[in-house]
């Protein structure tokens, strides 16, 4: 298959048009539905009971650590698995439909490169195989592709050869777009791009689903951030939702010497981690617990900070995290934490 193409872009496969609603909408506006599923390897369960839903139009980030569901969520929303139990549903229709349909496109991370032809090329027979193609010139210049597009795609450098993945996923002019680590191999100035190509694709009213192991891509560029661990949806909400779930500010002083036990008993903290003679805590509120620290003359070398994403993705994750033991019923309340961008 090629780099980034769905299923329906393999050579010789016929092509399908289908009466579909609005582009980027469902009959009720959700892009993806996710019910009760699940999905078993022998005994292991990678994915444990996923409800989600995505409206049209929505930008999500998928997060997690290796091993935790992301790929596996990935592969069941695109048809290319099965769940074991539950159901997934595209614009309110099986995950089958919509790709042939043309209306999802995949960014995904493996994929070889086809010898001996051009990105133009390349991109311009995906597009052929698609009911409603984007135009190849506007495929390649929102990948950043333009100057590159009669240059041979095995001659390309790692991160040429991402954007190609992103032209070929573009060039459906697909109502849902799914991307799996979109800027790995990509240098800060390429990320930039981008991420300027994506919230231009989006404006458009088009949905985005992308995962990413840079924290703040997420933060900055997603409407709404989806945590899993272990199979489960631990976290979702906007970025901000998000770090005050898992607390929202970071106070930190010196020990000089002083006790850490009582730490953990102050006013509003979550968790605390010592760093040489420093304390961290991690709280809910952190008047009280500055507060509290002067009462006990623990204000040396003090600083508040507001919690970083990255700070409340590992607390969600970590193994005595917030999430280490909780059986699924208890897992957190999704919509108390979900906000509309």
């Amino acid at each position: 298959m090629t780099p980034g193409t769905t299923p329906e872009t393999t050579p010789g496969r016929a092509r399908q048009t289908a009466q579909v609603s609005p582009v980027g909408r469902g009959g009720d506006g959700t892009a993806v539905a996710f019910s009760g599923v699940t999905r078993s390897y022998g005994a292991v369960r990678a994915v444990d009971g996923i409800d989600l839903r995505i409206a049209a139009g929505e930008t999500v980030a998928l997060l997690g650590r290796n091993g935790a569901g992301k790929s596996t969520t990935l592969n069941m929303l695109l048809g290319l698995l099965p769940p074991s139990s539950g159901t997934v549903r595209l614009f309110g229709g099986e995950p089958e439909t919509a790709v042939r349909a043309g209306r999802v496109g995949a960014m995904l991370q493996d994929g070889k490169a086809i010898p001996r032809v051009t990105v133009r090329e390349l991109v311009g027979f995906v597009a052929a195989t698609y009911p409603r193609p984007m135009d190849v010139a506007e495929a390649l210049e929102l990948a950043g592709l333009a100057e590159f597009a009669g240059r041979r795609v095995d001659r390309l450098s790692g991160g040429q050869a991402q954007r190609v993945r992103f032209a070929v996923a573009l060039a459906g002019n697909p109502d849902l777009l799914v991307l799996d680590e979109p800027t790995a191999a990509l240098d800060v100035e390429a990320r930039r791009t981008f991420w300027r190509a994506m919230r231009a694709y989006a404006r458009r009213g088009n949905t985005i689903v992308f995962s990413t192991h840079y924290l703040e891509e997420a933060d900055d560029h997603a409407d709404r951030i989806v945590v899993i661990d272990r199979g489960r949806v631990v976290a979702d909400g906007s970025g901000e939702a998000i770090k005050r779930r898992a607390g929202g500010s970071l106070v930190s002083f010196d020990l000089a010497g002083a006790p850490t036990a009582p730490l953990s008993t102050l006013p509003g903290v979550h968790s605390v981690e010592v760093r040489g003679d420093r304390a961290l805590l991690r709280t809910a509120d952190s008047d009280a617990t500055v507060l509290a620290l002067a009462g006990l003359g623990l204000v040396r070398g003090l600083e508040v900070t507001a919690a970083s994403l990255e700070d409340a993705f590992l607390t969600l994750t970590s193994p005595d995290g917030a999430n280490a033991d909780a059986p699924n019923h208890d897992a957190p309340n999704h919509d108390a934490l979900k906000e509309t961008a």
